[in-house]
């Protein structure tokens, strides 16, 4: 497939690192474009290193170091993925300054050797900005995708990530906002909507075997894929397991330390490859998100695992976040009542009819098509043309059989 980008370099500071998550929207796209383009990925040079209190601070350390002894080495995708050594002291002057002078030594030689220059540079975290100041570069993006300066993860402080952010937005051509309130509340002139997306097939398909690992654990089934960490509403799901004892909740994902239950009907499986998922949620008898909803952070929140529920074409329970609230399909809670009378409605009324509407909702909204448009979107930007692109009202691909679906399939929209 042609992605309307050919021949040009690339390298994404990213947001994550490429092994430890399922695919974010940059992995998604750039293993597309690296079919015909040469791509860097870099591992994210982190927003500094958690509170020594946090419940997880040696286990992220021990993860980076684990992504360190790689260094850089080419994924079976087809790009280069590339751990620098760095300083995780982002809110130290002196530690930047030796950050940059370590990063350029480093950028230097995985360029040489992926034979990479005048790159396009694809920005995804704030503090890359030093590197993206001072790296030769024919072009740079700018993309947020979430509240940086609300993340718990992080003990920089709200100052220094406000400045890395605020400088970044200065040098882009283009400032690329991944959810809707994000880019509604922005306060730059080069902003762009770029949309997250689905990979529609993988997740929609049945014609596949549940694992044996969920033989044991009987029906219905909530089902949760992610990171299980902060952000998981851990009082409602205990609630909501000791009132419903005969529901069974499966995690999978890597989980926090922060995140302790002991509960009978509570699984944490722990992470599986993301070529797995869909054989864990053909057992699921809905996928839930049971996030905090009083939290600045996942407000902002444009989970794509949504989206992939949403193309299982299973009912949908989630937490009330601000992208999804006008997605047909979707149920909402915001308190544990709620979550219960929202899935025991959906477990007893679900129809082939909403099955139907779901997955309508998602169908055309693919990485193929979001790839493209990222690829058409530098090409426009190489030529001099600054492409704009809003929200639009509803999720973008839904299909005209919606209106032919049950009434009673839209009864979850938000007020």
């Amino acid at each position: 497939m042609d992605y309307g980008l050919q021949g040009e370099n690339i390298i994404c500071f990213a947001g994550e690192d490429w092994w430890y998550h399922h695919p974010h929207s940059k992995n998604h796209i750039l293993k597309r474009l690296a079919k015909q383009n040469r791509v860097l990925f870099v591992n994210s040079l982190s927003m500094g290193l958690p509170s020594i209190s946090n419940p997880d601070f040696f286990l992220k350390i021990r993860r980076k170091l684990k992504s360190y002894s790689r260094w850089l080495c080419k994924v079976p995708e087809g790009l280069y993925v590339m751990t620098p050594v760095n300083l995780p002291f982002y809110g130290s002057r002196w530690a930047r300054v030796v950050n940059r002078i370590l990063l350029r030594a480093q950028l230097g030689l995985a360029m040489r050797f992926c034979r990479i220059h005048n790159p396009i540079l694809w920005v995804a975290i704030p503090s890359a900005a030093d590197i993206a100041e001072t790296l030769k570069s024919k072009l740079i993006l700018y993309q947020v995708s979430d509240k940086y300066d609300a993340n718990e993860d992080s003990a920089l402080s709200r100052e220094v990530i406000r400045s890395l952010d605020g400088r970044l937005k200065r040098i882009a051509a283009l400032v690329l906002y991944s959810g809707r309130k994000l880019y509604e509340e922005a306060d730059v002139p080069n902003r762009y909507f770029l949309e997250q997306a689905v990979d529609f097939d993988h997740f929609a398909t049945e014609a596949i075997a549940p694992p044996p690992e969920l033989d044991s654990v009987p029906s219905p089934i909530l089902g949760y894929f992610g990171a299980i960490d902060y952000v998981m509403d851990v009082a409602l799901i205990e609630e909501v397991a000791r009132r419903r004892p005969e529901w069974h909740w499966v995690f999978i994902g890597l989980r926090s330390n922060l995140v302790q239950m002991e509960l009978p009907n509570v699984h944490f499986l722990g992470p599986k490859r993301y070529s797995e998922l869909p054989r864990f949620v053909r057992r699921f008898s809905a996928c839930v998100l049971p996030w905090r909803h009083d939290h600045s952070f996942t407000s902002y929140g444009s989970a794509i695992k949504v989206r992939e529920y949403l193309a299982t074409g299973k009912p949908v329970v989630i937490s009330p976040l601000y992208e999804y609230l006008r997605t047909p399909g979707l149920r909402f809670f915001r308190s544990a009542d709620e979550f219960i009378s929202q899935v025991e409605d959906a477990l007893a009324t679900d129809t082939p009819d909403q099955r139907r509407l779901r997955q309508a909702v998602v169908r055309g909204c693919t990485w193929d098509v979001r790839s493209r448009e990222m690829g058409e979107l530098i090409t426009s930007l190489l030529t001099g043309n600054v492409p704009t692109r809003e929200p639009d009202p509803l999720l973008p691909g839904i299909s005209s059989d919606i209106s032919n679906t049950d009434p009673r399939a839209h009864k979850s929209f938000a007020d």
